[in-house]
């Protein structure tokens, strides 16, 4: 990949000399798509925040979906979120690990099931 003139490479944070992408310091540009796209974004943040209230699921459980489908998708901004949001709804470390074994289950179901169409006729 050619870089254009004048685009200079991300930096990334390094820690004992290992350079990582994930930083939640980077969480506050979310702002920039606040700025960007004002509208779409505020029905993002409402859609959001009534997605996570408590309803037929109370909180609790939801944030524990939410902590195994961050594991499934591998989004650490995510896994941070929601296993803190989990822990303030009142999550152990029992459900957590129940919640991650769940995770683990499910992308290991699918790579089963998927094998099917190995075998074909």
């Amino acid at each position: 990949m050619v870089r254009p003139e004048g685009v200079e490479p991300p930096t990334y944070p390094t820690q004992n000399g290992v350079t990582y992408m994930f930083d939640m310091k980077n969480l506050t540009r979310l702002k920039k798509l606040d700025e960007n796209a004002p509208e779409t974004m505020k029905a993002f943040w409402d859609f959001d925040k009534e997605a996570f209230k408590a309803g037929a699921i109370d909180v609790l459980h939801k944030q524990l979906m939410a902590v195994a489908v961050a594991l499934t998708t591998q989004c650490p901004y995510c896994i941070e979120l929601h296993v803190r949001a989990a822990r303030q709804a009142g999550a152990n470390d029992a459900m957590l690990t129940e919640a991650a074994i769940v995770a683990a289950a499910m992308r290991a179901g699918a790579s089963i099931t998927h094998a099917t169409h190995l075998f074909k006729e």
